[in-house]
């Protein structure tokens, strides 16, 4: 459970930083960025006054459709549900569910209680989704009993954590010991009445790789997650002519923004459970979107289609792309076929602090990451933490009314805000003098794979366990479709043949680590290139890559 109340001096045990976020929160109020209004609170009125507005969640396994006034309603009953289960205020409750009705209604009932929700990415593995529950200290699992080929049952039969708390499990198969979705909806009580929360309670707690082989836990809060919804740039406010499809998983926070997005921006969305472009192609036809969201690997797939004369993406016209390297070509490539494409810039810290504008001139929409989001303040820092001129790199730090809380861990925030309560993305970037900014590098030790980070030194210490290698590196490997793969630099064990990929893949299966962590380049030196201190230096690395 997470204490309340819950503010700064939770998280940051330097009062001089407590103070300085607390008084960037008191700003944002009155700069009406944050409100009292907490996210159940937001479905509440939306049920009141679009009740009719549809959330189509496409699945081939498990089809569902809901309202806004079917999603209040559905949320209110489970809500009590787990209540009756003994789910209270300050609860964490972990959800590893694909893009389903139920995965909506599990995030609004658990909002709806004050607890705090912690979304898993579906097809994370044993081995992370275990670390999740320990370190979030979950009460309670919701998940499937499978999806497509992926065992949940098996999975969690290879999850210690797991016999630790109560599991609710979507689908037919109930394991012994575990309760079905159906059996806990059964609990449901008319005459509940939801405990009174607040803006400022935390929300939810997304885990997300970066400097560390253990995962960070991303600390939202109502107002915070409720400013990011106000400005996402893929679901405009209350424009009703736009029908966006969304790929992103229920478990990213991109996931989590499409999903319950339309509860704030009143706007239509086509959400998919797995991506296929055929499928995709389908629902685009079937529904009429005219707008689609997704990282570089989703809008090339639907390009190639569109390119070969496909029919069903004739009503296309915005793109909006994110969660990886989006290169110029793409854009230039989208432009061709009268789709107006646009770059924007954020993470789970900070969703959107930058986006190209809607109907902009191709150049920068193409070649830069966009503007700041309304609300965002943007410094571009030095080596020597001196604020650096246009055309300049620096490190990025941000400050706004969408940005986390803080870490769950406090002695991670020590390091992650600088004074004046700025967040240090750990990404570097450049400014031009029209204010656009463009990523162009990564101080943070990360790989950006299909919109998914993932921890190079996680992966190396998998790397490392394997009896043939001695040392490994893992670096981003620029690629078209996914932004990065993963390249794995390795030194061989006296005597060690080098392995094959295959190998690799069973390897890493075997330590149940998920599938996208694997290398997909296995690059063998004799040594590393270092700095005096002994480390490796991964841009030399990376620019072999480029190079190569």
């Amino acid at each position: 459970m997470l204490d309340f109340p819950f503010d700064p001096d939770r998280l940051f045990p330097d009062p001089a930083m407590a103070r300085e976020r607390r008084a960037l929160a008191e700003k944002w109020q009155r700069q009406g960025w944050h409100d009292d209004l907490t996210l159940p609170g937001s479905l509440e009125l939306a049920a009141s006054e679009d009740a009719d507005l549809p959330i189509v969640l496409h699945s081939v396994e498990r089809p569902g459709s809901l309202t806004l006034g079917g999603l209040h309603e559905r949320a209110c009953a489970m809500a009590s549900a787990f209540a009756a289960r003994g789910v209270r205020r300050g609860d964490v409750v972990a959800v590893q569910l694909p893009n389903w009705s139920e995965t909506a209604v599990t995030y609004m009932a658990l909002a709806t209680l004050g607890a705090v929700f912690v979304p898993i990415v579906h097809i994370y593995g044993p081995r992370e989704t275990d670390w999740i529950l320990r370190a979030s200290g979950a009460k309670m699992l919701v998940c499937p009993d499978r999806w497509g080929n992926l065992d949940f049952l098996d999975r969690l039969s290879r999850m210690p954590a797991a016999t630790d708390l109560e599991v609710v499990i979507v689908g037919d198969e109930v394991p012994e010991g575990a309760v079905g979705w159906d059996a806990v909806a059964a609990q449901a009580r008319p005459d509940f009445v939801p405990p009174a929360i607040e803006a400022t309670d935390p929300l939810l707690v997304v885990y997300t790789s970066g400097t560390t082989a253990e995962p960070k836990g991303v600390v939202h809060s109502h107002q915070t997650f409720m400013a990011e919804l106000r400005n996402m740039p893929q679901m405009p406010m209350a424009d009703r002519a736009l029908v966006t499809l969304h790929p992103w998983p229920a478990g990213h926070i991109g996931g989590l923004c499409s999903l319950l997005g339309p509860i704030v921006t009143r706007s239509r969305v086509v959400i998919i459970d797995r991506w296929d472009p055929e499928d995709a192609a389908e629902q685009i036809a079937a529904h009429a979107v005219n707008a689609i969201g997704g990282t570089p690997f989703h809008v090339t797939a639907l390009l190639d289609l569109c390119e070969a004369g496909d029919p069903r993406l004739a009503t296309i016209r915005e793109v909006v792309s994110g969660g990886a390297g989006v290169p110029a070509s793409l854009v230039e490539r989208a432009e061709r076929s009268g789709w107006a494409m646009r770059r924007s810039y954020g993470s789970s810290e900070h969703p959107t602090a930058t986006s190209g504008s809607r109907s902009g001139p191709l150049a920068p929409r193409a070649q830069t990451d966009g503007g700041l989001c309304e609300g965002t303040e943007l410094r571009l820092v030095g080596s020597e933490g001196d604020d650096v001129p246009v055309g300049v790199e620096g490190e990025i730090w941000l400050r706004g009314p969408e940005q986390f809380l803080g870490y769950t861990d406090p002695d991670r925030n020590q390091d992650a805000f600088a004074a004046g309560g700025w967040f240090r993305s750990g990404d570097v970037g450049v400014r031009d003098a029209d204010g656009n900014v463009t990523i162009t590098d990564r101080l943070k030790d990360i790989i950006i794979r299909g919109g998914e980070n993932l921890s190079s030194l996680e992966i190396e210490d998998l790397l490392q366990r394997h009896p043939a290698l001695s040392e490994a590196a893992a670096v981003g490997m620029p690629d078209p479709r996914y932004g990065e793969r993963v390249c794995a630099f390795v030194i061989l064990a006296p005597g060690a043949e080098a392995p094959g990929l295959p190998d690799l893949v069973g390897h890493f299966t075997a330590l149940g680590a998920a599938k996208q962590k694997t290398p997909e380049r296995l690059v063998v030196m004799d040594e590393f290139p270092r700095t005096a201190a002994g480390k490796v230096k991964k841009n030399e690395l990376r620019k072999q890559l480029v190079d190569g």
